[in-house]
């Protein structure tokens, strides 16, 4: 085999390792179990927040709830989705109605996870209350392995490694 061929193709097996293994670096996927608790009413829209540690929000993780219009029932996070719009149509997905649960797969930067971020859960439902802070958790590995409870229409969330 000619020795440019073996540079190239040693090249390229180096350039695939190297991209695999970054991007394998980069995010972590989790399956997030939401529990509701038990009221009557219309579905929850929640949206799951990257909050850095002085609450300022840095990214949307997920939202449940698909219709647009009920966007700004969840106010803090929709400030921040006016001022800063992102494209969360892969992020989204039914609201959840109360006592029922619902599994969705939301991804975090691996960079994120113990260092001072949080997780922050905001719920509101249709002529009830809004829960800025439905449950707020400290971004780190100890609380991703733990059942977090809600202050709201939500009972409580697990993680488990997707």
């Amino acid at each position: 085999m000619p020795q440019f061929l073996k540079t190239a193709l040693l090249f390229v097996a180096f350039f695939f390792v190297v991209c695999s293994s970054s991007f394998a670096q980069g995010v972590n996927k989790y399956k997030c179990m939401i529990q509701m608790t038990n009221y009557m009413g219309e579905g929850a829209y929640i949206v799951i927040s990257l909050v850095d540690s002085k609450g300022a929000y840095e990214k949307t993780l997920y939202v449940l709830g698909p219709d647009k219009k009920w966007y700004n029932t969840l106010e803090e996070w929709h400030k921040f989705q006016k001022k800063k719009p992102a494209n969360i149509s892969a992020i989204t997905g039914a609201s959840v109605t109360g006592g029922d649960r619902s599994i969705n797969v939301i991804e975090i930067d691996k960079s994120k996870i113990n260092a001072g971020y949080k997780l922050r859960f905001e719920s509101a439902v249709e002529n009830k209350e809004y829960y800025v802070k439905d449950l707020e958790m400290p971004l780190t590995t100890e609380a991703l392995a733990a059942k977090n409870d809600g202050t709201g229409f939500i009972r409580y969330v697990r993680f488990s490694a997707n």
